[in-house]
C-alpha cells in the first residue's frame, strides 16, 4: 500500500523537487527489487514520521533511467539525502530504520 506521503518522482519533475530547501530523502528502487520491497515500510513510516520536515521520495529506476544515470546509482536501493540540490549523503542496500533516520539527520 502506497503512503499519500511518499512523492512518486520521475526523470522530468527531479531537478524542481530536490532543489526545495526542505531536504529531500529520494529512495531509487524497482518493482523486481527484492531489498527495494523489504525497505519499504520503512520508507512509508519515515514519511509519515518526517511530514513538514523532510519530503519522502521514490523513483521507480527502470521507468526513469536518466536521474540514476546521473548520480551513477548502479545497485538498488540507493536512498540520496538532499538539500537545496546538493546532496548530503547516501546509502545503498537495504538498511535498517536507524540508519535511514541518522541520514536524514545529517541534513538538520
Amino acid at each position: 500500500m502506497a503512503s499519500d506521503k511518499v512523492v512518486q518522482l520521475t526523470d522530468a519533475e527531479f531537478d524542481n523537487v530536490i532543489k526545495e530547501e526542505q531536504p529531500t530523502l529520494v529512495d531509487f528502487w524497482a518493482p523486481w527489487c527484492g531489498p527495494c520491497k523489504a525497505i519499504g515500510p520503512v520508507i512509508e513510516d519515515l514519511a509519515t514520521e518526517y511530514e513538514g520536515k523532510v519530503t519522502i521520495a521514490k523513483m521507480n529506476v527502470d521507468d526513469n533511467p536518466e536521474t540514476p544515470g546521473k548520480f551513477g546509482i548502479r545497485a538498488i536501493p540507493t536512498l540520496i539525502l538532499f538539500k537545496g540540490g546538493e546532496v548530503v549523503d547516501q546509502i545503498t542496500g537495504s538498511v535498517g530504520k536507524s540508519q535511514l533516520v541518522a541520514l536524514i539527520e545529517k541534513a538538520n
